[in-house]
């Protein structure tokens, strides 16, 4: 099975945009037979994604702390719905169950979990494909500043280049499958 673990905020953003991406995200890894994991919730752009890969057809795990049921309303119609104790269960989780990971726009938890694998990716604990959707240049001022992290020492390059960004929903996805995403045992 391969995985791919979805970060995106539990809110829709200001413009269209963000949504048809993430819809469009959603279609590409349904149609290469890539299961969904996600945050678990029904609300927001993570909702949104759960229900399109669900109506068509697709494979949804979600992952939820108890704190976030009744906030984010989890998701009661998933593949499978892991219920997890708190938010650091939550991200050891996601990360477990993917096999690489696609960035969506998102708030401040979104930018807690991009962190945390590209983290994970730096100091070797995994080699795990990250990719950044640049819907609308969203993350035209993180990346600046991670290439200014590389610059001013305290970023490797390599990391850097680890890094997938793209503007296009199915370009990001294809890059990805380039990278490889091995079958998990």
């Amino acid at each position: 099975m391969k995985t791919i673990t979805v970060f995106c905020g539990s809110r829709f953003g200001q413009h269209d945009d963000y949504l048809n991406d993430a819809l469009r995200i959603t279609e590409a890894l349904v149609r290469r037979d890539i299961t969904l994991v996600y945050g678990g919730g029904n609300l927001g752009l993570m909702g949104a994604i759960a229900n399109r890969a669900l109506e068509l057809g697709g494979k949804v795990i979600g992952v939820i702390p108890e704190i976030l049921i009744k906030k984010e309303l989890a998701h009661t119609e998933l593949t499978e719905l892991h219920q997890v104790s708190n938010m650091l269960e939550r991200k050891n989780k996601l990360t477990e169950l993917a096999d690489g990971f696609i960035v969506l726009p998102g708030g401040i938890g979104t930018l807690d979990e991009f962190s945390e694998e590209m983290a994970l990716n730096h100091i070797g604990h995994q080699d795990k494909p990250v990719g950044l959707l640049n819907t609308r240049n969203y993350y035209h001022h993180l990346v600046t500043f991670l290439k200014h992290t590389s610059t001013e020492g305290f970023l490797p390059a390599h990391l850097l280049d680890h890094l997938i960004i793209d503007s296009h929903p199915e370009t990001l996805v294809d890059r990805i499958m380039l990278k490889g995403l091995p079958d998990q045992p």
